[in-house]
């Protein structure tokens, strides 16, 4: 079975881009505004929580990139068509760039908070975990010559590497680490404040236009690097 590569729907997109690049710059504007100006301290962490709307959508749109790039994985093995390969090497390296921003605000947010800079908790092991994934699926397509042995190898790697993604949504529950609970597993009650929730969401929406700008962009370059690999040959 082969799916028509849908490069209307694409390039109907990437015609846009302009508006997406104007969107995302004024949801981040507003996003920070909220977050650092017009959001209340947390009553325990005081202003250092402010880093939350930094690292929590990062952490957020790691995972959801890393479902989706497995989920191309999956798509690949089962239909052959390289447009899933696309999908997966255009996301790839925008997830590692939200995973190493979860990590480093983490980081900095664990030190006044923890007292230390980096603890081997669950859920700070399986991020790292999660970001030598991504760099292993990027070096794949980077150092195997032949193209269709790394696009064997690397789909593998995609979706074995999926198991890490409950383990890192679910290890608050399963060990005893240092991060909290979610807060806002259920939007009908989060156990935040609306008056954090809403720079929170408005953080999300932000690095969400900045996943699709990105995105479009690389699966663009992506293309046009197929295509002069065909010609090559």
């Amino acid at each position: 079975m082969y799916i028509k590569l849908p490069n209307g729907i694409i390039d109907s997109l990437r015609r846009r881009l302009p508006i997406f690049n104007i969107a995302t710059l004024i949801a981040f504007i507003l996003g920070l505004y909220y977050a650092i100006l017009n959001s209340p301290p947390d009553y325990l962490q005081g202003d250092s929580m402010r880093i939350m709307y930094v690292h929590v959508p990062a952490a957020w749109l790691a995972l959801s990139s890393y479902s989706f790039l497995a989920l191309s994985c999956i798509a690949w093995f089962i239909f052959r068509n390289p447009i899933f390969n696309l999908f997966a090497k255009s996301i790839a390296p925008i997830g590692a760039l939200f995973t190493l921003i979860a990590l480093v605000t983490g980081s900095i947010w664990g030190k006044p908070t923890w007292g230390t800079w980096w603890a081997w908790d669950a859920r700070l092991t399986s991020m790292l975990i999660l970001f030598f994934l991504y760099a292993a699926y990027i070096m794949t397509w980077q150092t195997i010559v032949n193209k269709d042995l790394a696009a064997k190898i690397s789909a593998a790697l995609g979706i074995i590497g999926f198991i890490n993604i409950p383990i890192i949504k679910f290890s608050v529950d399963w060990w005893n680490t240092l991060h909290q609970p979610a807060t806002i597993s259920k939007l009908s009650a989060p156990s935040i404040h609306i008056s954090m929730l809403t720079p929170l969401m408005l953080m999300t929406f932000a690095y969400i236009l900045f996943l699709v700008t990105v995105f479009l962009m690389r699966y663009k370059i992506e293309t046009l690097d197929q295509k002069i690999l065909r010609v090559s040959k």
